[in-house]
């Protein structure tokens, strides 16, 4: 097993092993009640969910991958995932390219839930994998969205939120998995849409809808730089902790003060303003630096040409840019700076939708 070093400080040094394990193990059941009953209903259930948008964690020190949380802002958007789970008397069908995780969770939804039936399950992502929007998480509330409609709905959104950023995996090499990061912000803006701010513990502290008639420009500046497994968990836990040390109390400062009024006045250019300056402090500061200084250069062209929004999403090195100008505008600015936009979309501001086809 791999033993990263992680370290906050001078006096702050703490070893963890990460731990790889098979689909179906390390489940955490959370103290959830067991349903004293079920009802499993016929036919097909289809959820449908945004993906999103990470614009920050809040303080890096409060989470790691035995611990959810750490807090984090982040917005749904119009690029979506859909899982369709179908009950069967007993066995597990898998259609997706990464059955690991999808097995995993199943297991813990079958533990926590007392169900002792089989599924049939098709996921259908984004096709935008480890460039930060989402694409796991996004998989994860559909599919659990849909286990849970699919034996009669005995959780609430809270609780299938909590069972996934406790159990949260990602593959590892041979079918396995192992335990990642999550502060809960991706599961909670693809159940509620629009943007939404997360505390400690994976608690949903706010939500609100955002840049309404809005576009939404993602570009995926080239970078050499993996956003996925080892690198990943060295930048994360060491100069990220390190920032948040100094930082953190300032970003939830802006947040509370700042950000939370300008969502609630829709005043887009006062958001694009908290969230530029969030880019240069604490862990975001790490996560952009991570691509090398020209994602900052980059960003900052794109400032410079007048957008109004641009943010770095999750470890990246996708960068969101909301704006009220003209496409045309747009893709001449763009074609001016050499950038080439990867998606195209706006703010889903609606959250998950779930379809349930009876025949």
């Amino acid at each position: 097993m791999a033993i990263m070093k992680i370290r906050g400080g001078d006096l702050d040094l703490v070893e963890y092993e990460f731990n790889v394990f098979p689909p179906g193990e390390e489940i955490r059941t959370l103290g959830i009640p067991r349903p004293k009953s079920l009802a499993p209903v016929k036919g097909t259930i289809k959820v449908t969910s945004p993906a999103r948008i990470h614009l920050t964690v809040l303080d890096m020190n409060r989470f790691s991958p035995a611990r959810p949380g750490g807090g984090g802002v982040g917005f749904a958007i119009q690029l979506y995932c859909s899982v369709e789970v179908k009950c069967l008397k007993k066995g597990l069908e898998i259609d997706y390219n990464r059955p690991a995780i999808i097995r995993h969770f199943v297991e813990v939804f079958k533990k926590i839930s007392g169900y002792k039936g089989g599924f049939s399950i098709k996921a259908l992502d984004h096709q935008h994998q480890h460039v930060g929007l989402g694409s796991t998480s996004t998989i994860m509330i559909s599919l659990a969205t849909a286990l849970n409609y699919a034996v009669g709905s005995p959780f609430t959104s809270d609780q299938l939120r909590k069972m996934i950023g406790y159990n949260y995996v990602e593959e590892t090499v041979e079918g396995n998995v192992a335990f990642g990061f999550e502060t809960g912000v991706g599961p909670a803006v693809s159940i509620h849409g629009g943007m939404a701010v997360m505390g400690d513990e994976l608690s949903l502290v706010y939500h609100h809808p955002f840049a309404e008639g809005k576009t939404v420009y993602v570009i995926i500046p080239p970078t050499e730089i993996s956003s996925a497994g080892t690198q990943e968990f060295d930048l994360l836990m060491n100069k990220a902790r390190v920032l948040d040390y100094r930082d953190r109390e300032i970003k939830a400062y802006m947040i509370m003060m700042d950000l939370i009024p300008a969502l609630e006045k829709a005043d887009l250019v006062k958001i694009g303003n908290v969230i530029w300056e969030i880019e240069f402090r604490g862990s975001k500061r790490a996560e952009v630096e991570h691509h090398s200084y020209s994602i900052y250069r980059h960003m900052s062209r794109l400032r410079e040409a007048g957008f109004e929004f641009v943010g770095m999403s999750s470890v990246g090195p996708s960068v969101a840019i909301i704006t009220e100008k003209k496409k045309a505008e747009v893709e001449k600015i763009m074609k001016d700076l050499g950038f080439t936009i990867a998606v195209v979309t706006a703010v889903d501001n609606k959250g998950l939708v779930l379809k349930h086809n009876k025949k």
